[in-house]
């Protein structure tokens, strides 16, 4: 062998000169041992490595159902469980998101007091301050006539509470287009992303579908939020308009409570079968609390209040009880035109929560009045569940909003009227809500890819306490599952 003595690594490594056979295979031996030793320490490192990957990988959860199931207040009850910090950060700026809701309240009952009145103005008798109106319209009930004494008070109530009108559009402004409902639609189907093309869509949710911000409603509350970079001008303009909101929606107090608790309204209410307080942002009957100088939105406040998603928004949550894991929550647009963008969150999701609103078989969409909700719902369902590419995804069902489902069954809402399937089974919440829950189980078992198991839980989202128990086993159990998929158990 020759050696170049300008080498001394090669000088170290070289055998002995006068290396006897023996020595030679004892030496060799050794090296092939040091090999094998250092090769499996490099594959013990690579092997911690990968593991080290899987235990930091996320837990994927998609929030899957059409708009006002109550995707949004599910995953506020995650935030309030898990991101208290961020919580306690944008509670200032959902006061702004209430004040809305309520405004929209009360000019909803305005418009139906207004389209009452000038009807009633042509059976008005000379000289008499109060009308008499019988009302026999055709988005009313007709079977009998109710006669609607209309008086000075509530034409005075509607010139006293017109600028009301003026702060909808000013809040509407400030929050951008999630404070807008869809009324309509262009899509016709209500799967749009079982189409071949919306697996071409963007991974990550664009301008045309959604909220740019890891916070999801981020992008709405900022708005309405101190900026360490606004100048002191815009932000006095911000104070000011903030301040004159409260000022109109306190001085409009006491009107505001008269017209919820007016008879007449009440009674016009009733026989148009108006239930505003089944829908979302639903704040009447708060109005002395919230018209204050000092209001401060609760918890339960903040769950209720009605802000449309647009798109799909991902936001991060980390649970304590998880060891500090990462969980990504996909809050999804629910309205027929938004549901395009979800097939390409399919893909890696870990679960799927998915929310149908059980209180709605009497309901159509509101972005389409041909389409019953439920219908809608089992459709959606139906898709997921049949979905190859979501065949080994953990999807977990939450019939919701069953407080309004008991308030209409209370009402003397028959089920089988709008259900005919339904048949001569007992009129209770009970039955309904097993009647139901057999339905979407059967749907499932007939059309899942392959065998899957049936998670299923009775909600009221909007109920926090019972929510966050709810939540504590939902989130186990997709833990274990997100764990034992990474081979971590």
């Amino acid at each position: 062998m020759r050696i170049s003595v300008e080498d001394p690594l090669t000088l170290a490594i070289a055998p002995p000169k006068d290396e006897s056979p023996e020595e030679k295979e004892t030496r060799e031996q050794a090296e092939i041992e040091a090999r094998r030793i250092s090769e499996a320490i490099d594959e013990q490192i690579r092997q911690e490595r990968t593991a080290l990957k899987k235990k930091k990988k996320s837990v994927k959860v998609l929030l899957l159902g059409q708009s006002e199931s109550g995707k949004s207040a599910t995953l506020k009850n995650f935030q309030l469980q898990h991101a208290r910090r961020e919580w306690a950060e944008e509670r200032a700026s959902w006061r702004a998101v209430i004040y809305l809701n309520l405004v929209r309240n009360i000019v909803r009952v305005l418009d139906i007091l207004s389209r009452e009145m000038s009807l009633a103005e042509g059976e008005k008798r000379p000289g008499s301050t109060t009308v008499e109106y019988l009302s026999d319209s055709d988005d009313e009930t007709t079977t009998h006539g109710n006669i609607y004494r209309f008086s000075d008070k509530h034409r005075f109530m509607q010139r006293r509470l017109g600028p009301l009108r003026s702060i909808q559009m000013d809040l509407e402004n400030k929050l951008g287009p999630e404070s807008q409902e869809v009324r309509s639609t262009a899509s016709i189907s209500a799967t749009p992303f079982d189409s071949p093309n919306s697996q071409l869509l963007p991974k990550r949710p664009s301008r045309d579908f959604g909220i740019n911000s890891t916070n999801g409603w981020k992008s709405a509350l900022e708005k309405l939020r101190p900026s360490m970079l606004a100048s002191a001008r815009s932000q006095r303009r911000s104070d000011s308009d903030h301040s004159e909101i409260t000022d109109v929606l306190a001085g409009c107090k006491e009107t505001m409570l008269d017209l919820w608790q007016d008879p007449v309204v009440q009674q016009v209410l009733s026989h148009r079968k108006t239930n505003i307080e089944d829908s979302p942002g639903f704040f009447l009957n708060d109005i002395d609390r919230i018209a204050s100088y000092d209001y401060e939105p609760s918890d339960d406040d903040i769950v209720r209040a009605r802000l449309r998603t647009v798109g799909v928004q991902e936001h991060k949550v980390v649970m304590d009880e998880g060891n500090g894991k990462e969980w990504l929550l996909y809050d999804v647009g629910g309205t027929r035109s938004l549901r395009v963008a979800w097939a390409s969150y399919f893909d890696d999701v870990d679960a799927i929560i998915f929310l149908c609103p059980i209180s709605c078989f009497d309901e159509q969409l509101r972005e389409d009045r041909r389409i019953n909700r439920l219908e809608d719902s089992y459709l959606l369902w139906k898709s997921v569940c049949s979905s190859r590419i979501l065949a080994k995804t953990e999807i977990i069902l939450f019939l919701n909003k069953c407080d309004l489902l008991h308030n209409k069954i209370k009402r003397g809402l028959c089920i089988k009227d709008h259900i005919p399937s339904y048949g001569s089974r007992k009129n209770d919440t009970v039955t309904v809500m097993r009647y139901f829950q057999q339905h979407f189980k059967e749907i499932s078992k007939q059309y899942s890819p392959e065998p899957r198991p049936f998670f299923i839980h009775f909600t009221s989202v909007i109920d926090t306490k019972a929510t966050a128990a709810t939540l504590s086993v939902v989130e186990e159990s997709i833990l274990r599952t997100h764990l034992r998929n990474a081979d971590l158990l």
